[in-house]
């Protein structure tokens, strides 16, 4: 079968498309420099599929590393462009790492493309180039305006759409197609694979999970005095694998020989707006959950409302969004819980206390970031610094009694002459056999 090279494929939307992708028995190749996602990914990439996809730890950036990519792998006929920076509000505050990062990546992907004739495209956009659409164009079609870009994020989408445009009207044989699609959400059913930005997340699900679970204080809704019937941001909130389904089919018809026009352009979205406060209250009441949140000014570079009119991908691409947003709240959901199953696991694999869900869902913020990280450092390198180790602060657990993790295992370490410089240099393997 054809590969594809996927960059961005640890992230988000590009492991979900990458198991699409190996599921319909296309060989793939993941690039991504882990900026904002992690390898563990493919551990569930693998999980869903049976097969790890290779994997390139490059920067779409580094010319020199993406040539190589394409030499080792003379197979590639179609690459998916993920790699990008991709957070509005962040983009306000660092527009040219935007810049740098966004724009820059794409030239050099295409300069490669084209020096190792591999001839398709599919490029990640968003519905952020139609900035905030008038009335008259709501729903958002293909023919709707591109107006001024409202975040450098935005208007990187616009522009690397301009240089796809440029570079196809120069190069007769690259076939382009653009996928703006709007807010995906969820995650995959298996829970294998979902959501986790590294840091504090830029997207309302995972904060909303996050505050769910107890990671996180409160959501913040920014605003609540835009002209939409509560007052909260009004978007088009798409299944994620729903989506990952498109960009399959955007292959198929690119490879087939079956695109009208050189560059072709799809909205994906499901055609229903839905407000933040919609969203907020739709998981609280599939979830069974609480969610504390607080209404706060608006945030700069938010679009008021948008949503789809996806029937012409409907039609093209043979393709639509089907699952509820139930089921999607639901996957969310399950995808938290698995995380925080992963850090019980972690703390029982190590020998120490195994919180109940319910002292996790307490955790502190701190507590439960060391937790996760020492977890991804553990499985990564095989070593581990004892002396890192998290002390659970169950805000549930407030007593005399609550458990001073890293004392108890440095002291009884050292009852065993272990070194702090034994530790830091140990493998977990020897540490545990210096421990009995």
């Amino acid at each position: 079968m054809a590969r594809i090279l996927v960059t961005g494929g640890t992230g988000y939307i590009g492991s979900h498309t990458t198991v699409e992708l190996m599921q319909q028995g296309y060989d793939v190749v993941i690039v991504d420099n882990l900026s904002n996602s992690n390898a563990d990914v493919l551990d569930g990439i693998e999980a869903i599929v049976g097969t790890r996809p290779p994997f390139e730890q490059v920067d779409c950036n580094d010319a020199p590393a993406m040539a190589g990519v394409f030499t080792r792998y003379p197979d590639i006929v179609g690459v998916i462009h993920f790699a990008a920076s991709k957070a509005v509000g962040e983009s306000v505050e660092q527009p040219l790492l935007y810049y740098r990062n966004n724009l820059m990546s794409l030239v050099t992907l295409l300069e490669q493309m084209k020096a190792h004739n591999v001839h398709n495209i599919v490029f990640s956009s968003s519905c952020t180039v139609y900035g905030q659409p008038t009335p008259e164009h709501l729903p958002v079609d293909e023919t709707a305006p591109i107006q001024v870009a409202l975040s450098p994020y935005g208007n990187t989408k616009q522009i690397n759409e301009e240089i796809i445009r440029d570079e196809a009207h120069a190069d007769k044989s690259l076939q382009a197609t653009i996928l703006r699609y709007f807010n995906p959400i969820g995650a995959h059913p298996s829970a294998m694979i979902g959501e986790l930005p590294n840091g504090v997340p830029q997207n309302l699900l995972p904060f909303v999970t996050q505050t769910a679970i107890g990671l996180r204080k409160e959501l913040k809704v920014f605003g609540n005095d835009y002209n939409t019937p509560d007052g909260s941001c009004i978007r088009d909130y798409i299944y994620v694998v729903d989506l990952a389904k498109a960009h399959v089919k955007a292959v198929e018809r690119m490879i087939s020989g079956q695109s009208e026009e050189q560059v072709e352009v799809f909205n994906l979205g499901t055609g229903r707006g839905l407000s933040v406060l919609e969203i907020l209250h739709t998981f609280m009441q599939v979830t069974g959950v609480d969610v504390p949140y607080e209404i706060v000014g608006r945030r700069e570079g938010d679009i008021e409302q948008v949503w789809a009119d996806p029937s012409y991908a409907n039609k093209m691409l043979n393709w639509k969004a089907e699952v509820s947003l139930e089921d999607t709240v639901r996957s969310i959901w399950k995808w938290q819980l698995h995380l925080a199953e992963q850090v019980c696991s972690l703390r029982k694999e190590l020998g120490l206390r195994e919180e109940s869900m319910d002292d996790l869902m307490m955790l502190s913020e701190e507590s439960l970031n060391s937790s996760i990280k020492t977890f991804n450092e553990f499985k990564e390198s095989n070593t581990f610094n004892v002396n890192k180790l998290p002390k659970i602060e169950s805000t549930a657990l407030v007593s005399e009694e609550q458990d001073n993790t890293s004392k108890e295992v440095q002291e009884f370490a050292n009852g065993k002459n272990l070194s702090n410089k034994e530790y830091e240099e140990s493998s977990i393997d020897d540490w545990f056999k210096k421990m009995t």
